[in-house]
């Protein structure tokens, strides 16, 4: 009996949401994801366009970089 065989792997399907602008936030801040997010992290009791601020007034991201950090990290931490 031989085994089943497996489907071809197909395209990756492209990362959609805020998650999509990773790789753009990392080459253009030159810090990683999980720097940012230890940043949002560690901020507690912010709201989300307070964090938004925050990443803006004292990184220097822009803000649909920082708003993308700040949903994926806040939606990520609620479904904990």
């Amino acid at each position: 009996m031989t085994a089943p065989k497996t489907p071809a792997a197909g395209p990756k399907s492209p990362v959609k949401g805020p998650a999509s602008y990773f790789p753009s936030i990392e080459k253009t801040y030159g810090q990683s994801i999980a720097h940012w997010k230890a940043i949002i992290r560690s901020n507690v009791g912010l709201k989300h366009g307070e964090l938004v601020a925050l990443l803006k007034a004292d990184h220097g991201l822009g803000h649909g970089h920082a708003n993308a950090l700040v949903a994926h990290t806040l939606h990520e931490d609620a479904a904990r």
